[in-house]
């Protein structure tokens, strides 16, 4: 017997092939630490400076957030959670029940590694932290490659510690969330209060005039970024968390709700984590660029986003220690996710085991610092890949058996892959590749067409694949 088996975490009881039974649902502080801890966290670090080196403007962020982060909390409540505390699986087997093993096999891989890259991701956040008394050179804002040993052994030490505690299970994971996320949440209202004076901004009086002259100023953005409209930071702010509502990820976690409104505990996370401290990370970044004096005509390229430096500049080290556990807090659930995406595809393996691996390529892929350097890019990608399947777990849940037709369709037809939910899948992605490569529609909005495609393809193909079998229930005993 193995070491990972002997461990007491690889005991612990996840459900992954069973509904949670009523004595293990949790209450709605679980979910309210969960996500603030989730959100109030490593990517805001980062996502909030690239909003700045975007060029966006001072309405187009601040409205744009506003709305974009509502239609996202109306996603969770009204998509993801009813759906999740009735069926309370995972996202993972659900899928084997309406697409087949070998469909959510692939699909299981693919989550699997974007969610291994997003959380290496964070890992770079909290590296940036730990090199900070060391010194450490850190990454600019379009490096690929790790640029010193030191950076190599930072992202190695912090990747180890998170992978461990995500192993450890969903309890490990949303009680390191509930400790930390109220002190996180003081420490981003800290840094956005203590740069705005230093940016001239002494009341809330002048705020919208001094913000909009010289912190968001709708000016041209960054060497080598994408310039942002008010349409772009609605969408993203939709739909950056598009795989988890909308892609019905977090079925996963919302299996253990008692009751479905609990899917408005993500308010805690948008509202305090993708509004004040998105804003408060864009601040630390424009206090960074007016103490360097960089403008367009310098010679030399802009400062680097490099969240620990940024944050220590602005409140110490109560910054150090928020940008390193705000990474944890980040990569902890996200490789758990991961941790059950690939135990889906080798189910008599260890979830300890295999969320340990998950854990272990997201360190290597925090390696290569531009995965955290294009994370507006790589969220929009992730939620266009992943988000189709959650418009099929949808129409499979709400309207195949009204159009006639059997829902969880591989597991009454005993088939290892479903025609219709592939096709549905395949068929969503090429549209959207050919809107980004024909029609120039940029990655941040290619999630929503996605969607609505995967669930008229499915449907489509529903009617061509099942009708000439004429399913009868399966009975389960």
């Amino acid at each position: 017997m193995s070491a990972s088996e002997t461990h007491p975490a690889s005991h612990v009881e996840e459900f992954e092939r069973q509904p949670v039974p009523p004595e293990k649902l949790k209450g709605v502080r679980s979910f309210l630490g969960m996500y603030a801890g989730e959100h109030v966290a490593g990517t805001e670090f980062m996502i909030g400076p690239l909003f700045l080196a975007a060029g966006v403007s001072v309405f187009d962020l601040l409205v744009g957030l506003l709305v974009g982060n509502l239609l996202a909390v109306a996603c969770w409540t009204f998509v993801c959670a009813p759906i999740a505390t009735r069926v309370r699986l995972t996202l993972y087997y659900k899928l084997e029940k309406i697409c087949g093993v070998r469909l959510v096999t692939l699909y299981n891989l693919a989550n699997g590694i974007l969610f291994c890259f997003l959380a290496g991701a964070m890992v770079t956040v909290s590296a940036t932290a730990v090199g900070v008394p060391f010194n450490m050179t850190m990454p600019g804002l379009n490096d690929w490659l790790p640029n010193s040993v030191t950076w190599v052994l930072a992202v190695l030490i912090v990747g180890a510690i998170i992978a461990l505690v995500a192993a450890m299970g969903y309890d490990a994971v949303a009680r390191v969330a509930n400790v930390a996320a109220p002190w996180m949440i003081l420490v981003f209202l800290a840094c956005g209060l203590v740069a705005l004076p230093q940016l001239g901004v002494h009341s809330l009086r002048d705020f919208w005039s001094v913000a909009g002259e010289r912190i968001w100023t709708g000016g041209e953005p960054l060497p080598g970024r994408v310039k942002f409209t008010f349409w772009h930071v609605l969408f993203f702010a939709w739909f950056c968390n598009a795989a988890m509502h909308m892609g019905m990820a977090d079925l996963t976690i919302f299996r253990y709700a008692r009751k479905w409104q609990y899917g408005a505990c993500s308010a805690a996370g948008m509202f305090v984590g993708h509004y004040m401290a998105w804003i408060s990370a864009s601040l630390l970044y424009a206090l960074l660029l007016a103490r360097s004096g960089w403008t367009h005509t310098s010679p030399t390229g802009p400062p680097p986003v490099a969240p620990g430096p940024m944050a220590y500049e602005a409140v110490g080290i109560a910054g150090l220690i928020c940008v390193i556990v705000a990474g944890w807090t980040t990569a902890n659930p996200t490789i758990y996710r991961a941790g059950l995406a690939f135990q889906a595809i080798l189910p008599k393996s260890s979830r300890f085991t295999v969320t340990l691996i998950a854990g272990g390529l997201a360190t290597l892929a925090a390696l290569f610092p531009a995965l955290a350097m294009k994370l507006l890019d790589f969220v929009g990608l992730y939620g266009t890949i992943l988000m189709p399947m959650g418009a099929i777990i949808f129409v499979d849940f709400y309207l195949l058996e009204r159009l006639g037709l059997k829902s969880d369709y591989a597991e009454h037809a005993r088939s290892s892959f479903n025609l219709a939910a592939g096709g549905a899948w395949f068929l969503a992605l090429l549209v959207c590749a050919l809107l980004n490569w024909l029609a120039g529609v940029q990655v941040y909005f290619l999630a929503l067409p996605g969607w609505i495609m995967a669930g008229i393809f499915y449907v489509a193909l529903s009617l061509l694949v099942q009708r000439p079998l004429n399913l009868k229930p399966v009975r389960v005993s």
